[in-house]
């Protein structure tokens, strides 16, 4: 993935997961990741279109750490705002988990509607997780 493209990947998934994203800055790095910049474990990076416009990207990182903690986390996902309802999400998440070797994790927070998707894919609520967050 060349800079340019992966600038428009991280300004499509700040500017779509709207209250649900990060920063620009942590989008980047979890591409980085994903695409190995960063580390030798990596993961990979899908993109949807339709007519040639970016309708969807969705960001998955290998943890590297299979047995105990899933083998790979759904970090990122959204669909256009304007492309929502028609199916997009959940077709790039099924590919996702089909190109994904082992268990996947994510992250989703209570008040989040895509949950439900999550769900009738199959995904299930197992843990709750708590964070740290050092200042």
């Amino acid at each position: 993935m060349g800079t340019l493209e992966k600038r428009k990947v991280v300004d499509f998934l700040h500017h779509h997961l709207e209250e649900f994203g990060d920063s620009k800055e942590a989008i980047t790095k979890a591409i980085d990741y994903s695409l190995g910049e960063t580390s030798v474990v990596g993961g990979f990076v899908l993109v949807g279109s339709v007519d040639e416009k970016m309708a969807g990207a969705v960001v998955v990182n290998r943890t590297g750490m299979g047995e105990y903690i899933p083998e790979n986390i759904l970090v990122y996902i959204a669909v256009d705002s304007s492309m929502r309802g028609q199916g997009i999400g959940k077709q790039l998440m099924k590919k996702a988990i089909d190109l994904a070797k082992g268990n996947v994790a994510l992250h989703v927070e209570p008040n989040n509607p895509a949950r439900f998707l999550y769900e009738k894919i199959g995904f299930t609520n197992k843990y709750l997780e708590y964070r740290l967050v050092k200042h």
